[in-house]
């Protein structure tokens, strides 16, 4: 006679239902990387804001300023080169480059609405400056005596000041360089304005307040270009803190969900498995002929259900004769 040794299996399988768990432990898995993906997103978007303020608003009105800024001083070379030669061209090339200037202004104040103050006032000593010209043309005679030696000396003076300023130009930064440009410029029409007074002292009084009315707007237009860098350095920067911001935080969602989903993945399973492994045994024990099995059951779904049907096939084993 064999002796039987009765054993005891215990059939755990919390839930309802195995597919249900299943689908479940699928669903947490994937659930695990909404945030990574959701913070990915979210600084995606963010710098694609920065970065498209930087392109279509902040520097391009950095180089309409630029533009501007080089249009009054072609409007200001007309000018003097008008009164100078006293040729029609040159007028037009004044208005053309004023039109371009004031469309510049318009447009920077389109993309800029925080600088319209600034902007206004560039339109508004614009106009005064063309007011200007066309008082010192109307006030201009006949004559086209010039003051040969003063316009010679300030040419020469002016060349002079351009050759030592390239020749330093490879030493300074760009926006230097503009700035002392403008600086020459405006000594050149002044050396030129005080030659032209010489030749037509109707314009004396008219001289002055032109040079003043093209200064600002160049100061206008100076202001406006380095708002407008200064902005997309501040958004350059801004992307930069948003890159490290976007380092630091997926580094450590990322570390955060690996765990997570590590231990999900010990968890679950073993849930569904565990219970079949039961099963196994309690299979293999009454194979060897071994009919004195217990079984312990505990919650509902296949695996339950299973079990309890193996349980009544071994009763039914044990009970044969």
């Amino acid at each position: 006679m064999r002796w039987r040794i009765r054993k005891s299996f215990k059939i755990l399988a919390p839930g309802s239902s195995l597919r249900r768990r299943v689908a479940y432990s699928l669903a947490i898995v994937r659930l695990i990387l909404v945030p990574v993906i959701f913070l990915a997103v979210y600084y995606l978007f963010a710098m694609d804001r920065i970065v498209d303020r930087i392109v279509n608003v902040d520097a391009p009105a950095a180089k309409l300023a630029e533009q501007a800024s080089i249009e009054i001083l072609e409007a200001r070379r007309a000018a003097r080169n008008y009164v100078l030669f006293r040729d029609p061209q040159y007028l037009r090339a004044n208005q053309e480059s004023l039109t371009k200037m004031k469309q510049m202004l318009v447009c920077i104040g389109d993309l800029e609405p925080g600088d319209e103050t600034i902007v206004q006032k560039g339109l508004d000593t614009a106009d005064r400056y063309q007011q200007q010209f066309a008082s010192v043309v109307s006030t201009m005679t006949e004559s086209r005596q010039e003051p040969e030696e003063r316009l010679r000396e300030a040419v020469l003076a002016y060349e002079k000041d351009l050759d030592a300023l390239v020749k330093a130009a490879r030493h300074e930064k760009r926006a230097q360089l503009i700035q002392e440009l403008r600086a020459v410029a405006g000594l050149f029409d002044t050396r030129i304005t005080e030659a032209i007074q010489v030749a037509n002292p109707a314009s004396r009084t008219v001289a002055p307040d032109l040079q003043a009315s093209s200064g600002q707007i160049l100061q206008v237009a100076s202001e406006l270009e380095k708002r407008n860098w200064g902005r997309v350095e501040a958004e350059h920067e801004n992307v930069r803190h948003l890159i490290r911001r976007a380092e630091w935080s997926l580094g450590i969602v990322s570390i955060i969900t690996l765990v997570f989903s590590v231990w999900v993945s010990l968890v679950l399973p073993g849930q569904v498995v565990k219970p079949l492994v039961n099963l196994k045994e309690a299979v293999d024990q009454a194979a060897t002929g071994n009919y004195e099995i217990d079984f312990e059951l505990h919650g509902g779904g296949e695996v339950v259900e299973l079990a309890r049907s193996v349980q009544n096939l071994i009763s039914g084993l044990r009970e044969r004769p």
